[in-house]
């Protein structure tokens, strides 16, 4: 199976200005997800996709391939992901280079590494599934079992339904968190479908210790503190 790594990486970012070329503990951010790519053993190339030369080139000094800058349509802060994979596909599949799927690597998460990504792809071919995403566990306190939206009269409602208001916790199963760091999509299911879930998803469970998504500077303090403990 061909896989295609697809690292996409905008210059535009509110919560952390510039943060996919920002240093995180002395390396540029989106540096973590090349070199987790590029341990990878079983995707088959991967690339970036961006607007900004600026990235651009620091993905090619960080070992990535940058066939093209990215539209400034598909750049935009509202810009969906389904369109930059689909861009893509369609530019390497010019350049005759077809692929059984994609492996999406958000910059934003750079403490998964190579041997994650190829134990995501093992699961995506044994189990023959349309998608993988990666999870976390969570607390069952947490469980949508337990949890209650509220109305303008101040009743409140039970997510999963009225008749699970007695569920006990010790009955209810381990639930788990989109965890967002490796996604991997069959090329059918996002020509096809149009979509980047297909109809069977698997999920493959990540260490939550070592599971961060940076959105704000708390996250990237958070980042550098995990970094510092694990480095010295």
């Amino acid at each position: 199976m061909k896989i295609l790594g697809l690292i996409p990486a905008r210059g535009g970012s509110k919560g952390v200005p510039r943060k996919n070329i920002k240093l995180l503990h002395g390396k540029p951010l989106l540096c973590y997800s090349a070199q987790a790519a590029l341990n990878s053993t079983l995707l088959t190339k991967t690339v970036l996709s961006t607007e900004d030369e600026e990235i651009a080139e620091t993905g090619k000094q960080c070992g990535l391939e940058v066939p093209f800058l990215r539209p400034m349509e598909l750049a935009e802060d509202q810009s969906p992901t389904l369109p930059v994979i689909i861009h893509v596909l369609d530019f390497l599949s010019d350049r005759g280079e077809e692929y059984d799927a994609v492996c999406l690597l958000q910059p934003t998460s750079p403490f998964r590494d190579g041997g994650v990504i190829d134990g995501c792809i093992r699961l995506f071919q044994e189990s023959s599934a349309d998608t993988l995403i990666t999870i976390v566990p969570f607390p069952k306190e947490h469980s949508p079992y337990f949890m209650y939206s509220r109305d303008s009269q101040g009743a409140v409602h039970n997510y999963m339904g009225e008749q699970t208001k007695a569920v006990r916790r010790q009955d209810v199963e381990q639930p788990y968190l989109r965890e967002g760091s490796v996604y991997i999509i069959s090329t059918r299911v996002l020509r096809e479908e149009n979509t980047i879930y297909g109809k069977k998803v698997v999920g493959y469970p990540i260490d939550p210790e070592k599971s961060i998504n940076i959105d704000t500077m708390d996250d990237w303090r958070r980042a550098e503190e995990l970094l510092r403990k694990m480095h010295g």
